[in-house]
């Protein structure tokens, strides 16, 4: 009975933390130990989680990914970080990030920063750009060539409105 008591309860303790946000099945398992649940215990509660469609590592990878590429981005590197340390195998790691462009994020992140950096010199404009990258995990190689490509739009922007060609 004390153990039918446990499962339960281990169960409905899984339930309360996947009620915040979707999970991995390597966080939901470190979690359960954490709250002193026996290994025996915790593996039922995974399965029968499976079972019912809420431990998914796959559409958690993606739900992940998904959500740091609208709401936070960072480059794929950075992104593969936290799923592993978030317990999420290898193969499905590659699968989720496998089409990520670090270069497109990095634009689209460098262009919303531009007012920001509108009235700086070059060495102060990258300076603060490959900063604001280099945190969100970008490589230097990316970071140059988003810099650069971001300085030449704004210094024709600036011809353009000077009326130079």
């Amino acid at each position: 009975m004390a153990e039918i008591n446990s499962l339960q309860d281990c169960l409905n303790a899984a339930y309360r933390y996947l009620s915040y946000r979707p999970r991995s099945e390597g966080e939901i398992k470190q979690w359960l130990r954490r709250r002193g649940f026996a290994n025996e215990v915790a593996e039922q509660v995974i399965a029968k989680l499976k079972e019912q469609n809420l431990s998914d590592d796959l559409a958690f990878a993606r739900f992940w990914t998904d959500n740091r590429l609208s709401f936070r981005p960072k480059s794929k590197r950075l992104i593969s970080k936290e799923l592993r340390d978030k317990k999420v195998a290898a193969e499905i790691i590659e699968q989720v990030t496998r089409d990520i462009d670090d270069e497109e994020i990095a634009y689209k992140l460098g262009s919303s920063r531009m007012s920001a950096l509108a009235n700086l010199d070059y060495p102060d404009f990258y300076r603060r750009l490959s900063s604001y990258l280099g945190y969100r995990g970008f490589s230097y190689e990316v970071v140059k060539h988003t810099a650069a490509l971001l300085w030449q739009e704004r210094e024709q922007g600036q011809d353009d409105r000077v009326g130079i060609d």
